[in-house]
């Protein structure tokens, strides 16, 4: 009985996934001019000042990197002074003062990680796309 049950759900679930992509597929064959009906409405849902471009000086793909970096940039300030707080209040012990140097290490390491795979992920987007996407 289950072994029946589980096959008429994926049969549901097939033919349910293919009449969605049937139905996405149909949409974009009605186009009016140049434009499909889902090119039209994604620009009606799209806001003024988003981007309409992935790659790019204004693209998506800077945007979250620029965040990202940030955020990362925070965080790694942030523990390095947490980290300096502990080595300095750590009062001699050498358990505390260990735990203090690692902190502060592992968070220069991870600055650093960030700012690598930021440059290798720049490099790499402008020798194979010929953009530099990094907002300056």
């Amino acid at each position: 009985m289950k072994k029946i049950v589980k096959n008429i759900s994926q049969i549901f679930t097939g033919v349910g996934a293919a009449l969605c992509l049937w139905t996405g597929k149909a949409l974009t064959v009605y186009a009016d001019g140049d434009k499909t009906s889902v090119e039209k409405g994604a620009e009606a849902a799209r806001a003024d000042g988003m981007p309409t471009e992935l790659i790019g000086d204004q693209g998506v793909f800077g945007r979250i990197t620029n965040v990202i970096l940030l955020i990362v940039g925070i965080v790694s300030v942030i523990m390095l002074i947490y980290g300096g707080l502990r080595y300095i209040l750590s009062g001699g012990d050498s358990k505390k003062v260990t735990d203090a140097k690692n902190t502060i290490l592992y968070a220069i390491i991870g600055l650093i990680i960030s700012l690598l795979a930021y440059a290798i992920v720049n490099f790499v987007l402008t020798s194979v796309v010929g953009v530099n996407y990094i907002q300056q």
